[in-house]
């Protein structure tokens, strides 16, 4: 008998771990791409448009008013009177007390003057109104 070769009755003693590895790597790019689409807001709203500095990675605490008057907060539906009593136990419990206000562009000023008053009497500290970014400096126009 020669080294390195084997016989059939020795027992084979190293694991291959490729397909393992292979298997592990698939799941991951698969979460990578289907983890966004859970992340998306239960209402959907045209954010106005504005030239702002990025926002800090915070606990975020959302509430989020539609143009016709529906209110979420974070991805539950609610209303505004139920709002307030939703509201002050998550801001009790966030270490920043940080709460972002997701109003349409085309929705009232009251509805964020309302979520602004309701979140100030929950106890928020900081709050935020959500935009979407505008670039800086872009080409001029003629």
């Amino acid at each position: 008998m020669s080294i390195g070769q084997s016989s059939s009755s020795d027992p084979i003693v190293a694991i291959n771990i490729t397909p393992l590895v292979d298997v592990s790597l698939v799941l991951v790019i698969i979460f990578m791409v289907t983890a966004p689409l859970f992340m998306q807001p239960v209402l959907a709203v045209d954010l106005p448009k504005a030239v702002t500095d990025e926002g800090k990675e915070k606990e975020n605490i959302t509430i989020t008013v539609t143009k016709d008057g529906q209110w979420a907060l974070n991805a539950d539906p609610t209303s505004p009177e139920a709002l307030a009593t939703a509201l002050a136990p998550l801001i009790e419990k966030s270490r920043d007390k940080y709460v972002i206000i997701r109003a349409d562009e085309s929705s009232p000023y009251s509805y964020v003057l309302e979520a602004l008053r309701i979140a100030k009497q929950a106890g928020a500290r900081d709050y935020a109104v959500a935009t979407v970014q505008k670039k800086r400096g872009g080409a001029s126009t003629q």
